[in-house]
């Protein structure tokens, strides 16, 4: 079964970074689950670490990307846990300060980090964000864990040096740290012909329709570190 660790936390912008016409602000109240303990020897624990388009924000439980994973899992059969830490509204730094806890917590065999949509957005200098996702990627490693980092993109009127500075991000701690990459958590969504109909009203989350598609994006990288 899934687990997932929620928290209350600050004004949500991450999902209007993807958007092409971003609109909105809005904050996301959540509930605290107990989180659980790490699997049984040799079944894999994948912790995904990451903001509100992992957490569910305005869906029905169980319909965002990450729930759906779980069912992708037993599909493949493949036997795996699944422990969502997202908190909505987070940042890079946000991640690095959580993450040696959730590590020592869960134990980990699969790390995926989705954050810096925030970091962005907050105007937060890119340096930061590069410094903040290569120390989780280095401390999941440490831990023994395989690392998925998941690509960001932010719309053009942050100007086209900014998105492709903000955009190389990514790729380039993945070399650096060799991890495995997503290139863009939100393709054919955020991209799509018209944008606004995967989100929600708010114009700023990615409806239930739109989480199928986030998970195409991810599983195959991700199928590659499970086998």
């Amino acid at each position: 079964m899934i687990r997932t660790i929620r928290r209350t936390d600050r004004r949500d912008f991450i999902a209007a970074a993807a958007l092409l016409a971003a609109a909105g602000l809005c904050a996301l109240p959540a509930a605290a689950q107990a989180p659980s303990a790490a699997g049984g020897a040799g079944t894999p624990v994948i912790l995904v670490v990451g903001d509100s388009l992992s957490a569910e924000y305005g869906l029905a439980r169980g319909t965002g990307w990450v729930a759906l994973l779980e069912k992708k899992l037993a599909d493949e059969k493949l036997p795996a846990r699944v422990i969502n830490a997202s908190v909505s509204g987070d940042t890079t730094s946000g991640g690095r300060a959580r993450l040696p806890a959730l590590l020592a917590q869960h134990r980990p065999t699969h790390v995926v980090i989705e954050l810096g949509g925030n970091d962005a957005l907050r105007g937060l200098p890119l340096k930061g964000t590069e410094d903040n996702l290569a120390f989780m990627a280095q401390a999941a490693r440490k831990a023994g864990a395989k690392v998925l980092l998941v690509g960001m993109q932010v719309p053009p009127n942050y100007g086209g040096d900014y998105g492709r500075r903000f955009g190389a991000v990514f790729p380039a701690v993945a070399a650096t740290e060799k991890t495995a990459l997503v290139p863009f958590l939100l393709a054919g969504v955020a991209d799509a012909k018209d944008p606004t109909a995967l989100f929600q009203p708010d114009r700023i989350h990615p409806r239930a329709e739109a989480q199928p598609i986030m998970l195409a994006n991810v599983w195959p990288e991700l199928k590659k570190l499970l086998r």
